[in-house]
């Protein structure tokens, strides 16, 4: 299977006034060609900092200390910024958490998605002189065409319309127009559904699937609920305190999930067959100005062993696909299965898709 990126031991930090926070540290991954990877973790877990590091689009007072991000041969950390706009929106595209942040209040929607698009096709030109010119008419027509494509109905006449005439599920869905109006290899979703109710929520992520599949984009999809990545996800990495603590296939996560942290995520995502309270996660996520000397779960987890406060734990194998970073897999742990509870959760729910 083609790999379109890899991301090898990403370790990024933030200065402030207090010191530097570490909010990724020695994140890897790769994503291959026409499929989901979902990145999921509790918020500052450092899902969004990983695909702002990918995007080039990382604040001021960000630091990278190591790592590469690999993409067409390219060690995207070491390109300049001139040639990262070539990639960026043409290559790699992102679909941001709110819309309305995305979008321009005082300018028309169609004016928004063509003007992607001939900025791209400017950018071309320069490049490349034998590469046409975009004319408005037919960037126009494109926009539209787009515009159906992502299910927006009577598209000649929204064309004209400003953000504040279109609903929340409406312009995100606008949004996700101007990601593909250059047709991208990799689409970055950071949270695209968060800000929206769920009837809405399952319909951007049916159109999120459907545009991968027909477009065979490779799609990174950042989230911190595991149940809405359920249908979407080819596989999963966990992510807690900046580490990718656990990642597998999607079925491998969620009925056969390793690590402590995750089994408290999934025990926390209600669903409708379930009628137990659901679990809480005790305390709070550690303070990445000082983060810990051993497992940076430790603190929250009621499995720990003595070792989780003293060293971090590696990734120990589960299966060719599937790997957890606990020492509860170690050979001379105590044997601990998956909670209760929520073994009777994944029990109910397995029987149900498997009908």
């Amino acid at each position: 299977m083609e790999k379109k990126l890899e991301v090898k031991n990403l370790s990024v930090s933030f200065r402030t006034p207090l010191g530097k926070a570490q909010a990724v540290r020695g994140v890897s991954f790769e994503l291959y060609a026409g499929e989901t990877l979902a990145i999921v973790g509790e918020s500052g877990s450092g899902k969004s900092v990983t695909s702002k590091a990918v995007m080039g689009i990382l604040s001021g007072n960000a630091e990278v200390l190591s790592g590469e991000i690999l993409f067409d041969g390219k060690d995207l950390l070491k390109i300049g910024e001139k040639e990262f706009s070539r990639l960026r929106g043409n290559k790699i595209s992102m679909i941001f958490q709110d819309p309305m942040s995305s979008l321009n209040p005082i300018m028309r929607i169609g004016k928004q998605i063509t003007e992607a698009m001939l900025l791209k096709n400017r950018a071309a030109r320069r490049k490349d002189k034998s590469v046409p010119r975009l004319k408005k008419s037919e960037a126009r027509r494109k926009a539209i065409a787009l515009m159906e494509e992502v299910g927006i109905a009577n598209a000649e006449k929204r064309f004209e319309q400003y953000p504040f005439e279109f609903s929340g599920g409406m312009r995100q869905r606008i949004v996700i127009a101007i990601a593909l109006s250059a047709n991208p290899e990799v689409l970055i979703c950071d949270e695209p559904t968060t800000a929206l109710d769920v009837s809405v929520q399952a319909q951007i992520l049916k159109l999120i699937n459907k545009l991968k599949r027909e477009r065979n984009l490779s799609v990174v999809f950042i989230t911190h609920d595991l149940g809405v990545v359920a249908n979407v996800a080819d596989r999963i990495a966990v992510m807690y305190a900046g580490k990718i603590v656990e990642y597998g296939e999607s079925e491998e996560i969620f009925y056969e999930p390793k690590h402590p942290y995750t089994w408290a995520l999934l025990s926390s995502t209600p669903d409708l067959e379930t009628k137990e309270r659901l679990e809480t996660i005790p305390l709070s996520p550690p303070d990445m100005l000082f983060p810990p000397v051993g497992d940076a779960f430790a603190e929250r987890n009621p499995y720990a062993l003595e070792i989780d406060f003293e060293e971090q734990p590696p990734f120990f194998k589960v299966s060719e696909t599937h790997y957890a970073a606990t020492w509860l897999l170690h050979p001379l742990a105590p044997k601990v299965g998956i909670p209760e509870a929520l073994a009777e959760r994944m029990k109910r729910r397995k029987a149900k898709w498997t009908k």
